[in-house]
């Protein structure tokens, strides 16, 4: 009895740690969620039922570390949606038929994300107007390219997403590669610091003698890179385009960096529980359709379920000390 109470008592503290990390919680919930999941449908614990239940992760994952990049900065997008869709509709409305002008397209769109960081922190501009105000633009130009859904992805994009790699999906290897990339990028590489410390503190930043300026282009530019990856996820999966498609991603996008432990204020973000809170988003659907939830109830029920992982992770989680 002895030994069964340590071991219990272990896995409680073990759980207790886990929850009291930045991504602890969200990594909890999302595992919690995936065996409702295989426990309501077991075959979707299968090489195929995994790529059909994760099919559109990559588009959201790479769309809230997009959002995430911004609010390391301190700022937030409410652009991001719109500007996923105009890169869907590029893909599907040029790239077979134009393949210069839509490749040269696709190549200014994360520079014009870049310049509109360094509007934002040259003019000391709130980004929520400058990114709502671009969000008019995009939706302007993917309306201009593509004026009604439809037209025709390159086949190589969708074989892309198509792929078979042994072992694990495609969808989950296009979910993995940005979180290690994202996590390296701000939290391994020593120029993270500078862009995390924009966040939190401009003035010590230029104090240490690191251009600011250079810093939220950086952010917006990885932005807007993340932004083209899930807009050409998006048309790949889908095969089409639509320039509406993709407004509904922008809220998505900041619910996943909050879940996943990120912060308003201070350039506090965790990449790996971003891409957590992305697919709590994700998969909370489809586990209340596979509970046959009437769908009417789903969208009331899949709020509170992120507001008690939001209540739960106050409680849970506590600052260090100094």
């Amino acid at each position: 009895m002895n030994g069964r109470a340590s071991l219990i008592s272990r896995v409680g503290n073990g759980i207790s740690s886990l929850g009291a990390a930045r991504f602890g919680l969200a990594l909890i919930a999302l595992a919690l969620i995936l065996l409702f999941v295989f426990w309501l449908r077991p075959n979707m614990a299968s090489y195929n039922g995994l790529r059909l239940l994760l099919n559109l992760s990559p588009v959201l994952v790479f769309t809230a570390l997009a959002q995430m990049f911004v609010m390391t900065a301190g700022d937030i997008d409410l652009g991001v949606g719109t500007f996923v869709g105009l890169i869907d509709c590029i893909a599907a409305g040029l790239l077979n038929e134009q393949p210069v002008t839509g490749v040269a397209l696709l190549v200014a769109c994360p520079i014009a994300y870049s310049l509109i960081g360094a509007l934002i922190h040259l003019r000391q501009l709130p980004s929520i107007v400058v990114t709502l105000g671009a969000s008019f633009v995009w939706l302007g130009v993917a309306l201009t390219v593509l004026p009604m859904p439809g037209g025709t992805v390159p086949a190589a994009l969708t074989e892309l997403v198509r792929l078979r790699p042994p072992l694990v999906p495609m969808p989950i290897v296009l979910t993995l590669v940005p979180m290690v990339a994202a996590h390296l990028i701000l939290n391994k590489m020593s120029y993270g610091v500078v862009l995390r410390g924009i966040g939190g503190s401009l003035a010590a930043v230029e104090r240490a003698g690191r251009s600011t300026l250079r810093a939220r282009i950086t952010l917006y530019g990885l932005a807007g890179i993340c932004g083209l990856c899930a807009g050409l996820c998006l048309a790949a999966t889908t095969t089409t385009g639509d320039a509406n498609v993709g407004r509904g991603l922008t809220l998505v996008s900041i619910g996943a960096v909050i879940i996943g432990g990120g912060e308003f204020v201070g350039g506090i973000v965790s990449p790996i529980g971003t891409v957590f809170g992305a697919l709590i988003m994700l998969l909370s659907g489809s586990l209340l359709s596979f509970a046959s939830v009437p769908p009417a109830w789903q969208y009331s029920i899949q709020g509170a379920i992120l507001l008690v992982i939001l209540a739960l992770r106050i409680v849970s989680w506590r600052p260090k000390a100094a």
